[in-house]
């Protein structure tokens, strides 16, 4: 065995140029592979951690999936608000530990404007029970101040102390926009990998105060200037969604029971974690067709290293004689050829496990920053291993097909020449 192992070696080496290309092949395939796995699993586990920590999510009366996807994810527009007297009945329940009050409904430049007060930075939870942490500057500090996620201030290049403009709806048109109040920039959160960073945060006061004098969504009146309604006190009159935290997890159905039956108005009361996974659900196709693409993406890998090994086979029929000349069996030759194959498939593969764990240790900051995608550099899960292993055996099977051509090619095929 040693003796094959050597001359395998020996090969390989002589045959130097063709084997590095070889095992480049192999190892695209499988960073391609294990990256594709690794952004599905870890797509999978971002969407998951969106949100953390929070038991119920209340809205107006709707499916779980639209009122996951407003109030979370910040797509679509809600069937209705809830009235602020219902967010503070539910507040004082006694099974309720915190709740986030959150008003959609405004925009700026493409990104929604969420209105909501202190606790959102105190309470709100994302992946591993993360709260949220201050890049730079700090919260509201008075009426018109604005805290603004990663993404936007990325995207717009705003810095602290920079102005910005909100216009009514999503639909950001200047005959839509609060020209005339406009919000200071005094906080930049840290990326989540969240809708978070693609949201523009203002006080529920301010979301009061700017509207003031308008009226389905058009200007009907005079809306007075900063500094006098600096000087008003602004209540919510209603809110679009909530977010609970409960004292103990055992009451979370029986508070949404009591919510889903709510005397006053018809609200809904949903569970993140289900909600969640009925989302991903609806996106599993995608998830599938990643996984097709990354198999075809081995297999052509693969099929390119038997069409080198063929090739070369041909080109190493006289060596095969002459190693059938000086006493090798057939069986011997196969077994030259197979180890020779088994050794550029594992090379290839530590190849690629290198080349992608090396990638995500110095992309790891710029995904999280300009993709919102958290790649953690850990060490491959069973199930990455598994396909590193089917990688390995389909190699390994690959390799019978020259073995075998070579086992059938006789001594004197070797010593003649072909015109």
């Amino acid at each position: 065995m040693k003796a094959l192992m050597l001359l395998a070696w020996q090969s390989l080496r002589n045959r130097k140029t063709t084997a590095i290309l070889t095992v480049l092949t192999i190892a695209i395939s499988t960073t391609l592979l294990l990256g594709v796995e690794k952004v599905r699993t870890q797509a999978k586990a971002s969407f998951a951690h969106t949100i953390s920590g929070t038991d119920l999510i209340v809205g107006a009366r709707s499916g779980q999936v639209n009122l996951l996807l407003y109030s979370v994810f910040r797509i679509g527009n809600a069937t209705n608000n809830i009235d602020w007297q219902s967010f503070q009945t539910l507040k004082a329940h006694k099974a309720v530990q915190w709740a986030i009050p959150i008003s959609l409904g405004d925009s700026h430049r493409g990104f929604r404007v969420i209105g909501t007060n202190e606790d959102y930075f105190k309470y709100y939870q994302y992946g591993q029970k993360q709260h949220l942490a201050f890049r730079q500057g700090s919260s509201f500090q008075s009426l018109f101040d604005t805290v603004i996620g990663a993404e936007v201030a990325r995207k717009l290049g705003y810095h602290i102390g920079d102005q910005i403009i909100i216009a009514h709806g999503i639909s950001d048109k200047k005959f839509t926009r609060h020209d005339n109040l406009p919000f200071t920039v005094t906080g930049i959160l840290a990326p989540t990998g969240t809708p978070v960073d693609r949201s523009v945060h203002v006080s529920l006061a301010a979301i009061e105060a700017i509207h003031v004098g308008w009226e389905s969504g058009a200007n009907f009146g005079h809306t007075p200037d900063a500094v006098a309604l600096s000087q008003q006190a602004f209540q919510p009159k209603q809110i679009t969604a909530a977010l609970l935290g409960l004292n103990s997890k055992i009451q979370t159905f029986a508070l949404q029971r009591y919510i889903n039956t709510f005397p006053d108005e018809p609200l809904s009361a949903i569970m993140p974690g289900i909600a969640l996974h009925e989302l991903w659900g609806m996106m599993s196709v995608a998830e599938q067709a990643l996984m097709v693409v990354s198999v075809f993406v081995v297999i052509a890998g693969l099929l390119g290293m038997l069409s080198s090994l063929l090739t070369s086979l041909n080109e190493r029929r006289r060596e095969m004689a002459i190693l059938r000349a000086t006493g090798a069996r057939p069986g011997w030759i196969a077994g030259l050829l197979f180890v020779e194959t088994t050794t550029l498939t594992l090379t290839g593969i530590v190849a690629g496990m290198l080349a992608l764990y090396s990638g995500l240790f110095l992309s790891h900051s710029w995904l999280l920053d300009t993709f919102g995608l958290y790649l953690p550099v850990q060490a491959p899960s069973s199930y990455e291993w598994l396909l590193m292993g089917m990688i390995l055996i389909a190699g390994m099977l690959t390799s019978l097909i020259p073995a075998l051509r070579a086992y059938r090619l006789s001594l004197a095929d070797g010593m003649t020449i072909r015109i």
